[in-house]
C-alpha cells in the first residue's frame, strides 16, 4: 500500500510591498550617487544631514550672525548645483568644507565692498545735495537683509538664487529638487512680504 501523497502547498506568489526607502539611513556615498542620478529626495537628505555642519563652520568663519546665515544658505545652494563636480577623489566632508570656506570668503568680500559703498555715495550725494537718498538706500539694504534672515531656509534659498544669482525657476528647481511651481510660489510670497514690510516702514 502506497502512502498518501499530500498536495503541494500553495505558495503565495504575490510580491510583498516594498518598504519606503528611508533616506536618512543611507550613507553619504549612496546619497551622492542617487542625487547625481537625479533623485531629488536623496539630494534633500544630503543637504539636511550636512546643514548643521555648514552652519557651524560659517558661524565660525563669519562673526556677523546674519552674514553667516546667508553664507550657509548660499553654500547649500552651491552644493545642490555643484554636486556633480564631486568626483570622489577626497572625502565628501573635505570637499564640502572647501566649498563652505570659499563661499564665506565670497560673502566677506561682498561685505567689504558694501562697506565701501556709503563713502562713495556720500561723496556723490554731497555734490547733488541729496544725502537723504544714500541713507534711504542703506536702510533698505538693512531691511532686506533682516527680512531674508526671517524666511524659512528653503524660501530664502529660492530668493537668493533668483534675485542674487539670477537663476531661472527651472534652474532653481533642478538645483534644489523642488517643483518649479513651488519655487515660483516661494519667490512670489517673499516679494509680497518684502513689499508689505517696506511699505509699512
Amino acid at each position: 500500500m502506497q502512502p498518501l501523497r499530500r498536495p503541494p502547498s500553495q505558495i503565495d506568489s504575490k510580491p510583498r510591498p516594498e518598504a519606503p526607502l528611508r533616506y536618512e539611513t543611507l550613507s553619504d556615498p549612496i546619497l551622492i550617487r542617487r542625487a547625481k542620478d537625479g533623485d531629488h529626495d536623496a539630494l534633500a537628505a544630503l543637504c539636511e544631514r550636512h546643514a548643521p555642519r555648514v552652519e557651524k563652520l560659517a558661524a565660525h568663519l563669519i562673526r556677523d550672525p546674519e552674514d553667516a546665515r546667508d553664507a550657509s544658505q548660499e553654500a547649500l545652494a552651491k552644493l545642490c548645483v555643484r554636486l556633480k563636480q564631486f568626483r570622489g577623489d577626497s572625502q565628501f566632508t573635505t570637499w564640502l568644507h572647501r566649498l563652505v570656506v570659499n563661499t564665506c570668503k565670497d560673502v566677506l568680500e561682498r561685505q567689504r565692498s558694501r562697506a565701501c559703498e556709503p563713502l562713495l555715495e556720500d561723496r556723490r550725494e554731497a555734490v547733488d545735495g541729496d544725502p537723504a537718498r544714500a541713507a534711504a538706500l542703506a536702510e533698505t539694504r538693512a531691511e532686506l537683509g533682516s527680512y531674508l534672515a526671517e524666511l524659512a531656509p528653503a524660501q530664502a534659498r529660492v530668493v537668493v538664487l533668483k534675485d542674487a544669482f539670477d537663476y531661472t525657476f527651472e534652474e532653481i528647481s533642478s538645483a534644489s529638487g523642488m517643483p518649479v511651481g513651488t519655487a515660483k510660489c516661494y519667490a512670489h510670497r517673499a516679494r509680497n512680504g518684502l513689499r508689505a514690510r517696506l511699505g509699512a516702514a
